[in-house]
């Protein structure tokens, strides 16, 4: 694929999740949350989760910011939901290394849908973090729901 069809697409693809985001709002069954901020651009992100029995069975964001915090938490969302938490933090920890311009397994960038396209911020360093925000919020909270379930 072309660099202009490639630019395309990932402008296609972003401008549709930000504007007709998936899963935003509230989350009424939620059995986590956590929020998080980004100072440098003030994009503020509350990702809501209900995990069950060890899987993601429903996800959601709420707050504002620019159009690439919301576009990837919407992909985010899209992308985790149902899967088991050892799974979702793989899927995590490797979108991070795409945006950040590590490599990534083709199967992992498969599983990453649509989320896989928003990897180019990582020519862009100032977006990097607009694009983390939601992941980051949601592998914080994977880690103290983790820690919390060691703690019963």
């Amino acid at each position: 694929m072309g660099l202009s069809s490639l630019n395309h697409l990932y402008r296609e693809v972003v401008l549709d999740h930000s504007q007709h985001p998936r899963h935003h709002g509230a989350l009424p069954a939620a059995t986590d949350h956590l929020e998080l901020r980004n100072p440098t651009c003030g994009d503020v992100i509350d990702v809501q989760a209900q995990i069950k029995d060890g899987v993601i069975t429903d996800l959601a964001f709420d707050g504002s910011g620019c159009t690439i915090s919301q576009a990837s938490a919407s992909m985010m969302t899209t992308v985790l939901i149902g899967q088991p938490v050892d799974h979702a933090r793989e899927l995590i920890l490797n979108f991070s290394n795409l945006i950040t311009g590590k490599e990534i397994d083709a199967k992992m960038e498969d599983e990453l849908e649509d989320a896989a396209v928003i990897g180019s911020v990582a020519e862009f360093p100032t977006r990097i973090k607009c694009a983390a925000l939601a992941w980051h919020a949601l592998d914080e909270l994977l880690d103290k729901k983790g820690a919390a379930a060691k703690d019963d």
